[in-house]
């Protein structure tokens, strides 16, 4: 019987796999298709300095929401429709699916040029997120397959006001875990509010902080051992990593219900100073301006667990664009991506989108709360640059067994033996 997550993408396969229809004689126009709501004004604006800087026209289409804007793009590739330029969503492995079938540019050789000065722009997590090294384990051809336009960091928050009420450095925000659990009682004890809010509800949040620990704890080599196999998940190291999930929930600093909060209603809850502490993307710079244009917070690397090894981040490219290998305006397009990746554009996207730029040299761009971010930048770490990705099937037992933990339902070393019976299935096949 064909697993149904296997069966999806067999699906995926075939449809990209499809047809390449005849393309459209070449004109003096180039058409990109995003996803992004938030910076349709940005990009059709910078659609007109480019083509009053070089003649040619650049049309931005937004389709949304993603999941609908995901379709279209599968639904191109088997008709061979591709537009010029677009962005694909999800997994690296589907990157490696539209690679593997031809449909998308490598990027390799203009990168490549005057001395790889477009390559070195980028930030080389940010980079590495569309890259396929030799040997990758998505089979995928080595080369380069995009070009980000910005970066995305997952990092800790900290609302300034309420440290300051309860006597705490603002300036200086936790370092080590223990000073983080204490600043967070302190707040709660002395404000009334919850320590540490969180969309534990949404899974990604509980793997994403749980696998920054484990890096730190452990290091990547013996991370990246238990994801090929190597090193069990009931290793010492890996129940120590959970137990910090359970110390966290027997110091009383979470927010109620945090297991079954999405990331939208922490956000809500954050930006109403009813939490010291969060952990969040990004994004939620644009998102706490909506909702409350006052906040006072700042963000801040993972609170270490070990001095041991470094602390690592996860973040990389938040938004890519790759060039339709089979359109007949790709010079055109791949010259229209090395403009818009140039540091006034770059500096243009960062001051109208509060995005990070996916190039270095833009600091003086930067509004006060995205410097604070600048330190993340040289410390990521996502699973699409990692050399093996866990199954989906331990990620999800990993993602329920930790929301067992902070509920009290189950201790750190039963949650270690429920991921590794899966894992031992997993491995026999």
């Amino acid at each position: 019987m064909i697993n149904p997550k296997n069966a999806a993408w067999i699906l995926i396969l075939s449809i990209l796999v499809g047809g390449c229809a005849p393309q459209k004689p070449k004109e003096n126009k180039i058409v990109v298709w995003h996803w992004l709501n938030d910076r349709k004004d940005a990009l059709n604006k910078l659609a007109v300095d480019y083509k009053a800087k070089t003649g040619t026209e650049v049309e931005f289409k937004l389709f949304s929401p993603a999941d609908i804007y995901s379709q279209k793009v599968i639904a191109a590739a088997r008709a061979g429709n591709l537009p010029d330029v677009f962005g694909i969503l999800g997994e690296k492995r589907t990157l490696g699916s539209f690679v593997k079938a031809g449909h998308i540019l490598d990027l390799t050789p203009y990168m490549q040029e005057n001395s790889a000065e477009w390559k070195q722009r980028f930030y080389p997590k940010t980079l590495e997120v569309v890259t396929f090294n030799p040997g990758n384990t998505f089979n995928a051809k080595e080369g380069i397959y995009g070009a980000p336009i910005d970066t995305t960091v997952i990092n800790f928050v900290y609302n300034k006001s309420l440290l300051k009420e309860t006597g705490i450095d603002a300036s200086n925000p936790p370092k080590t875990f223990d000073e983080f659990i204490d600043a967070a009682k302190k707040v709660k004890a002395k404000k009334n509010v919850s320590g540490f809010v969180c969309g534990w509800g949404e899974g990604w949040l509980l793997d994403c902080l749980a696998t920054e620990w484990a890096i730190n704890l452990m290091g990547e080599d013996k991370f990246f051992k238990t994801i090929k196999g190597d090193v069990p998940y009931t290793d010492k190291d890996w129940v120590e990593v959970f137990s910090y999930f359970s110390k966290m929930r027997d110091s009383g600093m979470l927010s109620p219900n945090i297991t079954t909060m999405i990331n939208k209603e922490s956000e809500d809850s954050f930006s109403k100073n009813q939490a010291a502490f969060s952990f969040n993307g990004t994004w939620a710079v644009n998102v706490y301006k909506q909702l409350n244009p006052n906040l006072d917070y700042g963000f801040f690397p993972l609170p270490k667990i070990s001095n041991n090894f470094p602390v690592k981040v996860w973040g990389g490219a938040g938004s890519s664009f790759m060039v339709n290998a089979h359109s007949p305006n790709k010079e055109e397009a791949v010259k229209f991506l090395k403009w818009l990746t140039e540091k006034e554009q770059q500096e243009f996207l960062v001051k109208e989108t509060n995005n990070l730029p996916s190039i270095k040299g833009c600091d003086a761009a930067l509004s006060p709360i995205l410097k604070t971010l600048l330190e993340s930048l040289t410390i990521l770490t996502h699973p699409n640059t990692w050399p093996y990705n866990e199954d989906s099937r331990v990620i999800e037992v990993m993602d329920k067994g930790l929301q067992q933990i902070v509920m009290g339902l189950k201790t750190p070393e039963e949650v270690a033996k429920d991921i590794q019976e899966v894992k031992k299935r997993v491995l026999a096949k």
